[in-house]
């Protein structure tokens, strides 16, 4: 299926003759814009436009950092809240091992032994010599 680019022509951007385009930022602008209308995905709107979704992605990056300013939109749009934790959850300790304790004989088993395993060890210990 052939792509057709000619309604971007009205919107003053450069197509070179391999076929890079350059995007005014005031267009760059407004796409980003497109993409934060409620319901709206980064992906419809590059297709609309005939670019992939990480290049528009990009821009909607700079928008965030200021480097980009976005035009006054009718809806109210933002951008998703980040938080950072500065508190790191600790790994929990292995459970300790599990000590097994007949007569003379000590068997220190892994926690995770299994309760079928343990049952057959402790028979083993009690079997009758």
């Amino acid at each position: 299926m052939e792509r057709s680019t000619e309604f971007l022509s009205n919107i003053d951007m450069v197509v070179w003759p391999r076929g890079h385009r350059r995007w005014p930022d005031a267009v760059k602008a407004q796409i980003v814009a497109e993409t934060l209308v409620e319901g709206a995905s980064v992906g419809a709107v590059a297709r609309r436009y005939d670019m992939r979704a990480n290049h528009l992605s990009e821009w909607r990056r700079m928008a965030c950092e200021g480097k980009l300013v976005l035009p006054a939109v009718t809806e109210e749009a933002s951008f998703a809240a980040l938080v950072v934790r500065e508190e790191v959850d600790a790994v929990p300790e292995p459970a300790p091992p599990l000590d097994l304790l007949c007569g003379s004989v000590h068997v220190r088993l892994d926690a995770n032994t299994s309760a079928a395993r343990i049952a057959e060890i402790v028979r083993a210990l009690n079997a009758p010599s």
